[in-house]
């Protein structure tokens, strides 16, 4: 296993053009394929749509571009999902399913709990309404487009986006945030999530952009991922005789033309070749799955991204994981991990930030005992002035034996540093770098209430982009 250190990388990728001419200059792998410089220049181009007065396009750090309201907060949908003993969520062209009552029992759609059941801190619950802010309408507000209005309880109007009512979130303080959800899908037993609502891609006919842990990556209609080659030039491909034995050329049709970032170049072979940016397009043969980062193994090929996430912080190393692929690690190797919750109440609140209840972290990773929760999953600790070039990485001040915001000036309070948010951690079982022992910690492996790794690349695992 290796160690790499992402200040090693910042400072390289800050004084070469590319990360391919750092990578050569120091004779590692192409480890660094999943991030972007502070001051890189990938923003995903969008197809642009009417829309109401008041709305916007911003473009965020990793979801790309999303719809904002007019102080810039992110807009969300929450689309109907089946769980294991029922569903929630709003149906599709339906009035919203997120009201202003407090919900303080379970709704008993996960076994084995059933329903009735007083949920933690049921006191001082928020409501469905007041965590995810319904996007209300000026009266004589006029649809236009995808742009629709449904009807709230009280008689009010609220935006719908392709028939899905919109939200707010109470955890997005400022422009670009994009703290309540992610488009990543949640899995079986992950609960029934938010996803950040915006505008299509600016891609042609025949790809797609996927939401992955570190950015927007391109893949063609059938999610197999696409690449590109350093041996070609600009809008010029040199791929032919043995390495079209390994690589496929993206066609373009006959009748496509140069559009914003994509070009039509002639393939050696004579027929018409997609390419992005510049940069001719492939896909691997030896790609067997899906969203796959095989191709990248390949000396001087890489994934192609739409937009990628700006990289972590400094002390952050990659390490080779047992599992095969990647995984994000703090200095000394150790694997870095995430919490995920959320209540089992027909609202499907998220329980994994610091400013809601911690009761069910605490049972999970200590039973309840803080301090064995210290021992377990201990927080990756910060130094109080600690910054990262990436917004999705800040420092937190927590108190260690409640989980929550301390008050000022409380004695024993840690820095440590959080994700979109959420503070992350080690796992106590870990001993040499790229072992997981700790995912999957938790109820139904961790999805629903419990641990995952922060995993940058999963080769057979089929869960690249959990979180």
């Amino acid at each position: 296993m290796r160690v790499i250190n992402l200040l090693a990388v910042a400072l390289l990728v800050a004084s070469t053009s590319s990360v391919s001419d750092a990578n050569a200059a120091t004779g590692t792998p192409s480890d660094y394929m999943y991030w972007q410089a502070a001051d890189g220049a990938e923003k995903e181009g969008y197809i642009k749509e009417k829309m109401p007065p008041g709305f916007q396009v911003v473009i965020t750090a990793l979801d790309g571009p999303v719809y904002a309201d007019e102080h810039g907060r992110t807009l969300y949908k929450w689309p109907l999902g089946a769980l294991r003993n029922g569903s929630t969520g709003d149906r599709k062209d339906g009035p919203s399913a997120c009201t202003d009552e407090k919900l303080r029992h379970s709704a008993g759609l996960m076994s084995p709990y059933p329903a009735g059941l007083l949920l933690p801190d049921a006191d001082n619950r928020l409501s469905c309404a007041e965590s995810w802010p319904p996007v209300l309408a000026a009266e004589g507000a006029e649809e236009v487009g995808k742009w629709t209005l449904a009807p709230r309880p009280d008689g009010s109007g609220q935006w719908a986006y392709d028939g899905y009512p919109l939200y707010t979130s109470h955890l997005d303080q400022k422009r670009g945030d994009v703290l309540g959800g992610s488009k990543i899908r949640s899995g079986g037993d992950g609960g029934v999530v938010r996803e950040p609502v915006g505008p299509p891609p600016d891609v042609p006919s025949g790809f797609k952009v996927v939401s992955s842990t570190t950015g927007r990556l391109l893949v063609n209609d059938d999610e197999f991922s696409v690449y590109t080659w350093d041996g070609d030039e600009p809008n010029k491909s040199n791929c032919n005789q043995q390495c079209l034995m390994d690589w496929t050329p993206v066609p373009a049709p006959e009748i496509a033309v140069d559009q914003g970032e994509w070009t039509v170049v002639k393939q050696t072979t004579g027929f018409n070749q997609w390419a992005y940016r510049g940069k001719p397009l492939y896909t691997y043969n030896k790609d067997t799955r899906s969203r796959s980062f095989a191709g990248s193994d390949v000396p001087n090929w890489h994934n192609v991204y739409t937009q990628r996430a700006v990289l972590p912080p400094a002390e952050f190393t990659v390490q080779d994981a047992g599992f095969g692929g990647h995984v994000l690690a703090d200095a000394n190797g150790k694997t870095i991990y995430l919490y995920n919750c959320r209540d089992d109440s027909y609202a499907q609140l998220a329980c994994d930030h610091p400013d809601s209840t911690q009761a069910y972290r605490l049972a999970i990773c200590g039973n309840g005992d803080p301090a064995l929760c210290l021992e377990t999953f201990p927080y990756v600790e910060a130094a109080a002035d600690a910054r990262s070039a990436s917004p999705l990485w800040t420092v937190l001040t927590i108190d260690p034996m409640t989980g929550h915001r301390p008050t000022a000036g409380q004695e024993g309070a840690m820095h440590v540093w959080a994700y979109r948010g959420r503070p992350v951690y080690t796992y106590r079982g870990d001993f040499e770098p790229g072992v997981t022992r700790g995912d999957g910690f938790g109820e139904f492996t961790g999805r629903r209430n419990g641990f995952k790794a922060f995993v940058l690349r999963d080769d057979f695992q089929g869960a690249a982009f959990r979180r």
